[in-house]
């Protein structure tokens, strides 16, 4: 087992260990467990998230052993990153890897939980939650700090980013860490980052909108390059989704 505890919960490795090698029988099940498991954690009084990496694939259980660090250990120091760049995510507290001689195993990554009004997935369907386009205008404002600040959230998709509403000072918190990347971001990249958040229209010009007035770009420009790669990623995942549907319909003939 290798782990690292971020400063200021060192005090509690013991509680946090004994959470990891407990896990399938200690903690409460929290959201969906069909690709992680995740579960809440009771630590002096406050609330962690605890999420349980599933072991990868033979190839890349000797990725990560040698070559690539893990999704635990990214999500961990990406959170701190992020921090120090004044981004909003759960506090990181810990990451814990278990690997063999030859390969990579589990996983876990530890934060703390973070309490939330609604994730970004809402503003795609629910078009009557008061006050819609300013807190679609600020997730377009947080969206351009990310950029500003030279980070590739390769994961911004409706569910990865949390909101609070307080009172209309709207804040943002990103989950699901593990794949990113830092430097500068061009045009193209930073336009095509909102690719994956809507398939709307109105809300593609409206964050085209929003954007154009935070970069001094031209609206045009932003939204006719928005829209296509929203368009584009549409079609590449409904083709996705056709082929597999195809490929489980031979495996139930068979």
């Amino acid at each position: 087992m290798n782990f690292r505890i971020n400063e200021g919960f060192q005090g509690v490795e013991k509680t946090l260990t004994n959470y990891i090698n407990n896990f399938d029988t200690l903690g409460e099940a929290f959201g969906n467990q069909e690709r992680n498991a995740l579960k809440l954690f009771s630590l002096n009084g406050k609330t962690i998230n605890v999420k349980s990496f599933k072991i990868p694939n033979i190839i890349n259980q000797v990725t990560y052993k040698f070559f690539r660090k893990s999704k635990a250990q990214r999500s961990f120091e990406y959170a701190i990153k992020l921090l120090e760049n004044g981004i909003g995510t759960p506090m990181p507290i810990a990451y814990y890897e278990f690997k063999t001689l030859l390969l990579f195993k589990k996983s876990y990554y530890l934060s703390a939980h973070q309490d939330y009004d609604f994730t970004y997935r809402e503003l795609t369907f629910d078009f009557n939650i008061p006050n819609y386009e300013s807190i679609l205008r600020a997730f377009t404002r947080f969206t351009y700090k990310l950029h500003e600040n030279g980070i590739h959230f390769l994961d911004h998709s409706p569910g990865n980013t949390l909101i609070q509403l307080n009172g209309g000072d709207y804040k943002f918190y990103l989950v699901d860490l593990n794949r990113m990347e830092f430097g500068g971001l061009d045009f193209q990249t930073r336009i095509k980052n909102f690719a994956r958040l809507s398939t709307h229209k109105s809300m593609v010009e409206i964050m085209s909108d929003e954007y154009a007035k935070c970069s001094g770009e031209n609206y045009d420009k932003i939204f006719q390059l928005m829209w296509k790669e929203t368009e584009d990623f549409q079609d590449k995942y409904n083709r996705k989704r056709r082929l597999k549907k195809k490929l489980k319909f031979w495996k139930s003939v068979d």
